[in-house]
Formats: C-alpha cells, sequence, structure tokens
C-alpha cells in the first residue's frame, strides 16, 4: 500500500496511505479509496462430500481452495458464482439452486497490494460427480474431501477455514 506515493490528480510525491481504506493527497485533498471487494466460495456438495479445487497460482499455490473468485462491475454475487464455475471448470450452473449460506470477513494479497474481502459463501449440490475441465492456469486439480476429514491447515484462506470450523459440525 505505501507504494503508491504520487497523487493521481496533482502528480506530487504527496498521497498518504491511512492504513486502513484510503489515500489522501495533503497537496491537492484528492481522496482515493480503497473499498472491499466482494468474492464469492462455492462449496459443491455431493452426500457428504466437498469438492475443493487446489490453487495452481499465488498467493496460495498448492493449498485447497473452493471454486469461486472476485465479483465483476455490475455484476450479482449469483450471477459470479455462475461465471467462475464455468471459467474455471466448464461446469454450468442453476442459479436457482444456489443457496447462500455465510459471509466472512477476509484479505488478499496480489501483487504487493493487501484487498480487504468480503467472501460470501453458496452451496451448490450435484446429483453426481463428474470429471471437470479445469482451467489450468488457475486449478491444478480437484478434490473431494469428505466433511469430516476437511483438514483446516490445508486450506488456503482464513475466511474459509473459519468457515469449514462451522459448516463441518453441521
Amino acid at each position: 500500500m505505501n507504494d503508491l506515493k504520487y497523487c493521481p490528480k496533482c502528480g506530487n510525491e504527496t498521497l498518504n496511505w491511512d492504513g486502513e481504506k484510503k489515500w489522501s493527497c495533503s497537496n491537492c485533498d484528492y481522496v482515493l479509496f480503497h473499498n472491499v471487494a466482494g468474492a464469492v466460495a462455492v462449496i459443491i456438495k455431493y452426500d457428504d462430500e466437498v469438492l475443493f479445487t487446489r490453487r495452481n497460482q499465488e498467493p496460495k499455490k498448492g493449498k485447497l481452495d473452493l471454486a469461486g473468485g472476485f465479483v465483476d462491475p455490475k455484476e450479482s454475487a449469483e450471477g459470479t458464482c455462475v461465471r467462475e464455475l464455468f471459467e474455471e471448470m466448464k461446469i454450468k450452473v442453476d442459479r436457482s439452486q444456489l443457496r447462500y449460506l455465510a459471509s466472512l470477513p477476509n484479505t488478499y494479497e496480489y501483487k504487493n497490494i493487501l484487498y480487504n474481502t468480503i467472501d460470501l459463501f453458496y452451496e451448490y449440490e450435484v446429483s453426481e460427480k463428474v470429471e471437470f475441465q479445469l482451467e489450468i492456469s488457475e486449478i491444478s486439480e480437484t478434490i473431494w474431501i469428505k466433511k469430516d476429514q476437511i483438514n483446516l491447515e490445508d486450506i488456503a484462506f482464513d475466511s474459509q477455514k473459519l468457515f469449514f470450523e462451522t459448516y463441518t459440525k453441521s
């Protein structure tokens, strides 16, 4: 966050980060907000198993993750679920069958910028296990894990770890 020093309005090296959510220019009073980004995570469920993906890129390359991603401008969270599942695994999802479960705050570091996110968790139940066509640049493999055998230390992101602490008990 401290890498941004030059004001995009006046061009002076007077942009200051407040440590939480905004940069302010002491020269021209310009303010740039760093708002929370919306993201979705989809629990694809079959019987008592959950489908995890293995991350094939940083951050947290090699760790377990849920299918999902960031909400694009002018896109609903459910629309993001549909888009991301298709982009990542070529799954066509009936959005009416997505079930919202919870939201949790999280952070996501990308290229030395720490983004605050609100992660929205959805569940999508499937009637059979199928093979997925993976977007290898993002996912190296998929793994079905029984709910009672999920190891929280294998999961990439803190919000998902926190979510699964409760979800595995239900």
